[in-house]
């Protein structure tokens, strides 16, 4: 079945929210943000903006009726800064005006004074400090300390991770508008409505059943609008509430790029360990998640890259340490992978590093430790492993000895063209850490002319998560999926909704819908089933037609639609899911967190220009572990977007501040996203169909955050397009590999591996 949005996306008819019309009276604001990193704000000076034509009112701190503040994990992010000031760009004054541009020229108006204080911009610098979001977490399982002396290898290093700018085409924005009785309706591009509707009510002092918040669709999101939209609607929500007016604010891209938080930036520590059949017995790895000025979600993050610190690998003993590290930058915060793809980049290059210090293929250490059924993860949930099916496929369907002899015959022709290549697994869990939050709701009517209208808490942000939910209650009824509509979502409608993230928005709300679809069913199959003088269990219904025992009756679902609404037969039913089995200590660091995990190996080939340091991506060829998709087209869809965000992560995309906190990569001009020449020139899929029992709907398991992770592997590839240049070449982990960072290496002139051990990035601790 095809994404229902298709016809509307492609003939441009999609409403996302700045198609909405707007209401005359609507008023536009545009806020103004510090231009220091970190300060003390002393007085802002409004006169001149105030003057401006069009300039309806400025609103700061002193205006809200309610409490500054919209931290969610931890409350430790004011709406406006009032006296401290924490990163570039945090809102200091909004201006209100009669329109956008009206409005945008008032921001350039307003001028602070701020007595400046010392900027820190590096997790490392901050975690010495003492500048913690909060004390750091651990994941131990085994004893690492007892275990080193069993190492017959031992190799440690040092990792850099820059961030990554989530570019969602749709900027943040949201659209209030006053209602009666004192409430307020809010559009806004979030991908967590309740979490919207939570943080208006906390800033305006009034209860959440006075705010409706409503999204029809987001044009992207990546994680980037789960909690960081809630800035946006607060200050048109206060605007709103103190003028009475409707507020409306789309962010211009720059001001979207400079005022909003990225992916988490991290540094990491490894240390590993070996015996000589190249089992991994010990690994070591210390974390410092750059978390910006607040907490925003970085606990949660930080919590999953503990999770994934092994990837899709077994090692019997393993401490990871983390520290969440308070830096003067905006606020990072979740972005597809929520952590694990940092967790899973430091892993694979301490495999790396102990392969280049072994002089054998990685790959043999990686085949040899991966996870299998009922080993456990460092966290203590028991896998049930798909690692090596995927694997032994991807190398059998692809045939990697014959890629690999094709690569060595290049790269023996070529002088100043190399090819490298990588085989990168994956395993990655889904359901969010937070055991709490793995629950969603559905409502379902159906109509008395036998259509079905569904409001689920699930936010369509190009993931096709409605199409995905209008399956579901088709294939649940047995009825044409024309007859089912799904609605945009609100909290009027769905309350208390868990957020669209995490890879479990299709589980979640696809369950709660099959269960109201499932109880509606029964309700009206039990009319039939007395017409028909037997019991409902041995009724059907497929294609609108009931069947006794696979055999057509004169029973169909107009008929039973209108037998209930005749015998006043309730239409209408709310479904509630909540994740059964997942649990988590966070005193002891173990429990059953996921209801399942997804795993897959792609192997990833790209062609290096030794002369210019350019690159390109051949191939990515994946194995994934699908489960049994429900709609193959979209999950192929979120695989590709996937794989070329996760290469544009680790090729091309660096985020650059400036020592004073500032921006430097503040456009498209300075920042470098994949474009159509940048994409793998052949991408192939196969699909791993398992029978295994799982908690996805219709065991289609969740495919939007996995597929990332393979673009990691891209890097390794250039590592070894690199080596086959210059094998003695100096290649830091650092992330990303930019072509200025392969050409660098290219033509470096020592090895890491070779330099004396105090300055070593990678040293061989152990015997060879």
């Amino acid at each position: 079945m095809k994404n229902i949005d298709s016809n509307t996306h492609v003939t441009g008819t999609s409403v996302y929210l700045d198609d909405l019309p707007i209401l005359q009276g609507t008023l536009f604001a545009a806020a103004y943000g510090s231009p220091v990193a970190h300060g003390i704000l002393h007085q802002l000076e409004l006169t001149e903006a105030l003057q401006m034509p069009g300039v309806v009112r400025i609103l700061t701190a002193k205006d809200i009726p309610g409490e500054n503040q919209i931290g969610g994990i931890i409350p430790d992010e004011p709406l406006f800064a009032d006296h401290h000031i924490h990163f570039a760009g945090m809102p200091l004054a909004l201006v209100v005006a009669q329109s956008r541009d009206a409005a945008s020229a008032a921001v350039k108006k307003i001028r602070a004074i701020i007595d400046p204080l010392e900027v820190i911009t590096n997790p490392r610098i901050a975690q010495a400090q003492g500048a913690l979001i909060m004390p750091p977490k651990s994941v131990v399982h085994g004893d690492t300390e007892t275990a080193w002396a069993q190492c017959t290898h031992i190799f440690q290093g040092e990792i850099d991770i820059n961030g990554q700018e989530h570019l969602y085409i749709e900027t943040q924005g949201a659209y209030a508008l006053p209602q009666e009785h004192g409430s307020l309706k809010v559009y806004s591009s979030t991908q967590g409505p309740t979490a919207v509707q939570r943080t208006i009510a906390r800033v305006l002092g009034i209860p959440m059943h006075r705010l409706e918040v409503v999204v029809t669709r987001l044009g992207g999101g990546f994680g980037g609008k789960e909690d960081q939209a809630n800035t946006w609607a607060a200050l048109c929500a206060l605007a709103a509430h103190v003028l009475n007016k409707p507020v409306k604010y789309a962010l211009h891209r720059m001001e979207d790029m400079a005022m909003t938080g990225k992916r988490h930036p991290y540094m990491a520590d490894f240390k590993i360990g070996l015996d000589d059949a190249l089992k991994i017995l010990a690994y070591e790895v210390t974390f410092f998640q750059n978390a910006g000025a607040s907490a925003d979600l970085s606990p949660a993050v930080l919590q999953r890259t503990l999770f994934h610190c092994t990837n899709a690998y077994y090692i019997p003993n393993v401490t990871a340490t983390a520290f969440s590290c308070r830096t003067h930058l905006p606020p990072n915060t979740a972005f597809r992978g929520f952590g694990g793809p940092q967790g899973m980049y430091v892993i694979e290059a301490a495999i790396a590093a102990a392969a280049a210090g072994l002089h054998i293929d990685k790959t043999l250490i990686q085949r040899a430790n991966l996870i299998r059924t009922n080993e456990a993860f460092p966290y203590g949930q028991l896998a049930q492993s798909e690692a090596i099916a995927c694997w032994d496929k991807a190398v059998s369907l692809y045939d990697l000895d014959n890629m690999r002899a094709a690569i060595h015959t290049f790269n023996t022709e070529h002088l100043l063209l190399k090819k490298g290549m990588a085989v990168m697994p994956i395993c990655f869990g889904i359901s969010f850490t937070n055991t709490l939050m793995n629950n969603a709701r559905s409502l379902v009517h159906i109509y008395s002319d036998g259509s079905v209208g569904i409001s689920t808490g699930a936010v369509e942000m190009g993931q096709g998560v409605n199409t995905k939910i209008l399956q579901v209650a088709a294939r649940t009824l047995g009825i044409a999926v024309e007859r089912v509509k799904i609605n945009a979502t609100s909290t009027y409608t769905v309350a208390n909704t868990s957020p669209s993230a995490a890879s479990a928005t299709a589980d979640l709300n696809g369950k709660a819908t099959w269960t109201a679809c499932k109880t509606l069913l029964e309700r009206l199959l039990a009319l039939a089933a007395k017409d028909l003088g037997t019991a409902a269990e041995n009724l059907t219904i497929e294609n609108e037609v009931v069947l006794f025992n696979g055999t057509p009756t004169e029973w169909n679902w107009l008929r039973l639609v209108n037998t209930a609404f005749v015998q006043r037969v309730s239409l209408s039913e709310n479904g509630h899911y909540a994740t059964p089995s997942i649990h988590y200590d966070n005193e002891t660091g173990k429990g059953h967190p996921f209801s399942y995990h997804v795993y897959g190996t792609a192997i990833i080939e790209v062609t290096v220009d030794c002369l210019r340091g350019t690159y390109e991506t051949d191939s990515v060829k994946v194995v994934h572990d699908f489960g049994i998709s429900m709609n193959p087209d979209i999950d192929r869809g979120q695989i590709e977007g996937g794989i070329v965000q996760g290469i544009g992560w680790m090729t091309l995309e660096e985020v650059i501040y400036n020592q004073q906190g500032r921006l430097l990569s503040n456009a498209l001009s300075t920042y470098k996203v994949p474009d159509i020449y940048a994409a793998p020139k052949e991408i192939l899929i196969d699909h791993l169909h398992t029978d295994h029992d799982n908690l996805a709907i219709f065991r289609s398991k969740a495919v939007g955050e996995p597929p990332l992770m393979y673009g990691i592997g891209a890097w390794f590839a250039l590592r070894d397009a690199i080596l086959a240049f210059h094998p003695d070449a100096a290649i830091p982990f650092t992330a990303p590999m930019t072509p200025e960072r392969v050409l660098m290496a290219l033509y470096s002139k020592q090895s890491a591996e070779s330099k004396p051990a105090h300055e070593e990035k990678v040293s061989h601790l152990g015997i060879d």
